[in-house]
């Protein structure tokens, strides 16, 4: 049966920007002779509330001096048109081509050079040769090699690559040459901070709960709690930021700066805002037959075809993972004996049962792993699901390893890997994690303020390299 909505998961946050009376002691009755056994020690029944690890595990990072990161990426080797028309009526020896293709400012088919010619919709083709080219007007003449002619209609729209050439005796050389163009991409790095002040009088206050955070600080002091857990908010937005960052359209609210005066107002490109708009991206929640990861590996075939990959899925996915690969290597015994042949000696039935997955291969190699991120309900873990829900991410598959770039600072090629940090630094500046205290307690002499105010500011950005070799999974198209 479905689990019940009451009682639920809390999700009302317990930190807020005033003090609360549940922080401290209310009752100072010594009239009272009972005195109420209590646990000293807070109890974490949320385990590790934090959600930052995965660019830790996939990215790196490293500094940059300037507003602004740009870097290139190679473009394809060889040539493909995909949307072209002919002149000519089927049964023609020869036609003219002309290349529809969006962002095409100088065709690169030079005369002497053979061609594949294929309808887009029926896959009739022909190979030709190129008599001539126009590259003012993206067209080029074609002889046919078959006797028949050109097998498909006028009104066809057809592909055309190149795979080769072909010259008489004693001719002369290849007309024209062919420039290698890379696509540049940039990204622009944003500035994070946050901040925890306390007063002197409440540091000087004991208590009499002992507090504790997930890295380890602990004591009778309540404000040591809450500076430490500003710290783990920060840290977790350091990367859900990278994650999450969008940048200021035009016209938006955000880079209106008579609406938005004192703050931000670029944005940043961040992961999942790059993958949507030039990687892959799977629209129908979660894959969970082999045919769709079959159309998924066709898609990296067309791509940079990295071998191994990594999928950082929500719970949802990750099962729907297993039990397709449950699937695939059952055995059927009879009657109670009944058991699944995957996993650490055959899953004898004597034994716990594993039903859990760490990857596979098919094609590629694709390790999984769960990525809390996407499951905690304070963040995309509460999105809804299905296929009413709209844009709710389930999973993202990145690969593994490094790519070579171009690097605008080294002025020389580097490997980075496809996933990176770039923080802001100089010899004399690093911002790639700050803190500082100011004020007149704690320890701080910057100011008459009696309090401590402890202040953390970050300046990055991520770079997502060959954002082609990408799989965003979510729902909706």
């Amino acid at each position: 049966m479905p689990v019940l909505s009451t009682p639920g998961f809390q999700l009302q946050p317990s930190a807020e920007q005033v003090p609360l009376s549940t922080n401290y002691i209310t009752n100072f009755n010594f009239l009272n002779q009972y005195l109420p056994d209590t646990y000293e020690k807070e109890f974490e029944r949320y385990g590790n509330r934090t959600v930052a690890s995965f660019l830790r595990l996939v990215g790196a990072e490293m500094p940059s001096n300037s507003d602004l990161i740009k870097w290139a990426e190679q473009g394809r080797l060889h040539t493909k048109y995909t949307n072209c028309a002919t002149s000519a009526a089927a049964g023609a020896d020869s036609a003219t081509i002309t290349v529809n293709d969006a962002n095409v400012t100088a065709i690169a088919i030079r005369a002497g050079q053979t061609v594949f010619i294929s309808d887009n919709a029926t896959g009739l083709s022909n190979k030709g040769i190129v008599t001539a080219v126009n590259t003012a007007t993206d067209t080029f003449t074609v002889a046919y090699y078959e006797g028949p002619g050109q097998t498909f209609a006028i009104t066809a729209t057809v592909s055309v690559w190149i795979y080769g050439s072909e010259f008489k005796k004693g001719t002369v050389g290849m007309v024209g040459s062919l420039e290698a163009e890379d696509e540049i991409f940039q990204n622009s790095p944003i500035i994070i901070k946050d901040k925890y002040a306390v007063s002197g009088s409440d540091m000087a206050q004991i208590g009499w709960v002992e507090v504790t955070t997930e890295n380890g600080a602990t004591g009778y002091l309540w404000y040591l709690k809450s500076e430490h857990e500003t710290r783990l908010r920060f840290e977790d937005y350091l990367e859900t930021a990278m994650i999450e960052a969008v940048p200021a359209e035009s016209g938006s609210g955000a880079a209106n700066s008579a609406l938005n005066p004192s703050f931000g107002n670029k944005g940043s490109e961040g992961i999942f805002y790059v993958v949507n708009s030039r990687g892959n991206v799977w629209g129908g929640g979660n894959p969970t037959t082999l045919a769709d990861f079959d159309t998924i590996i066709s898609r990296l075939d067309k791509q940079g075809s990295i071998e191994e990959n990594v999928i950082f899925v929500n719970r949802d996915f990750s099962f729907d993972i297993d039990d397709m690969l449950a699937t695939l290597n059952g055995f059927n015994g009879t009657g109670a004996a009944q058991a699944a042949s995957f996993g650490l000696f055959d899953n004898d039935t004597d034994m716990a049962l594993n039903l859990g997955f760490s990857g596979f291969r098919r094609g590629y190699d694709f390790y999984k792993s769960d990525w809390k991120y996407l499951n905690d309900p304070t963040m995309r873990g509460g999105l809804p699901t299905g296929a009413s829900a709209s844009g709710t991410v389930t999973g993202l598959l990145v690969p593994a390893g490094s790519t070579t770039v171009y690097d605008q600072i080294l002025g020389k090629n580097a490997k980075r890997p496809f996933l990176h940090v770039r923080y802001r630094a100089t010899e004399a500046e690093d911002r790639r994690y700050k803190t500082w205290i100011t004020g007149s307690a704690g320890g701080a002499q910057t100011s008459d303020l009696d309090a401590m105010e402890v202040n953390f500011l970050s300046e990055r950005c991520v770079c997502t390299l060959g954002a082609n070799n990408f799989v965003l999974f979510r729902y909706g198209s």
